[in-house]
């Protein structure tokens, strides 16, 4: 049947084996013990060493993704003179991995959040320093409730194409509309939550632009998880934060006075240019000051996983430009 893509190749039910993947050059991995196990973390290596630098970035995956899914960020950031953090949360990238029941049926929100609070208490104690915290996708969801919910303060909150706060009901009917088969696959799939991407085509209608090629998706795929928590998206598909209550944990004493910036590609089919336009909405309808202010940026035909479509360079620099209005620029 037409874009149908019934496959089973790309479905596992079993926790990933062998050795950690390779470091790429100029990271490195290091990791976060926590009472249920330890949790990766790549960190870049600054080429550009100065006193009195600028708070580091952590950043955090969305569902399917690790901290790898930040390599070129990481690299980017290293040749600005920023020191930046990606944490991969449980279950995901080379963090500990629950079995596949116990991942996909009873994995809340709230554990994942957990993980991502650990990683950034552990930043913050390590570069005595608040951080900027960015996040994608489910994680860019992830990072608003942990703000809402006071458990962390922050310099500044990066979204790139971000669960946005108000609720994702729409992201997922989007979702739907791309991909008619979606229910009729995910019931044959037996309910594997890699159903609607569990075929390299699908992933990248989903995931990607126009520009982006199969052959490039098909490493992509191999990394992607083996499978994705149930619990984490569905929770988020109603409002789950407040914007004043995530604006009352991020302090920007820097010189722009914005706090939020809301990124996506202008191709993404799910937190589509729409959705980016709503969100920095909601934040700027409860900001109650001229120094709680909203950047929004479109990433010219970038997909939803822009930090890895081929226009990756247009939104780390975009990113970048955000960073210094929070900043002293540690370059010129």
């Amino acid at each position: 049947m037409f874009n149908f893509h019934l496959s089973y190749q790309w479905l596992h039910f079993k926790r990933p084996t062998g050795p950690p993947a390779p470091v790429p050059d100029g990271l490195e991995r290091l990791w976060v013990d926590t009472p249920e196990g330890r949790l990766e973390l790549l960190s870049n290596t600054p080429s550009i060493v100065q006193e009195g630098r600028g708070p580091p970035i952590i950043f955090c995956h969305g569902g399917m993704g690790g901290a790898w899914v930040w390599i070129e960020y990481l690299q980017y950031f290293a040749a600005c003179g920023i020191q930046c953090y990606a944490v991969s949360l449980r279950g995901h990238g080379e963090s500990w991995h629950p079995s596949y029941l116990q991942m996909v049926f009873a994995t809340p929100r709230s554990a994942l959040a957990e993980d991502l609070v650990a990683a950034i208490e552990w930043v913050q104690v390590h570069e005595e320093s608040e951080v900027i915290l960015a996040g994608h996708s489910s994680g860019g969801g992830l990072s608003q409730a942990i703000l809402g919910d006071g458990l962390v303060k922050v310099k500044a909150l990066a979204l790139l194409g971000a669960v946005p706060a108000y609720g994702s009901i729409g992201v997922y009917m989007n979702w739907w509309k791309l991909d008619p088969w979606f229910t009729i696959r995910l019931i044959l799939h037996g309910w594997h939550s890699n159903s609607p991407l569990s075929h390299p085509k699908l992933t990248q209608r989903a995931f990607f632009g126009d520009r982006f090629p199969l052959s490039s998706v098909v490493p992509f795929q191999r990394r992607m998880n083996r499978y994705e928590s149930y619990l984490w998206p569905f929770s988020m598909m109603q409002p789950f934060a407040k914007a004043s209550s995530i604006l009352r944990h991020i302090r920007n004493d820097g010189p722009s006075g914005e706090k939020v910036l809301v990124m996506a590609g202008t191709q993404d089919k799910l937190m589509t240019p729409t959705v980016t336009e709503e969100t920095a909405e909601f934040y700027r309808g409860a900001a109650s000051e001229k120094r709680e202010g909203v950047k929004v940026y479109l990433v010219e035909g970038a997909g939803h996983h822009l930090q890895n479509d081929v226009q990756w360079k247009d939104g780390a620099g975009k990113l970048f430009q955000f960073y210094q209005g929070i900043a002293t620029p540690v370059s010129d």
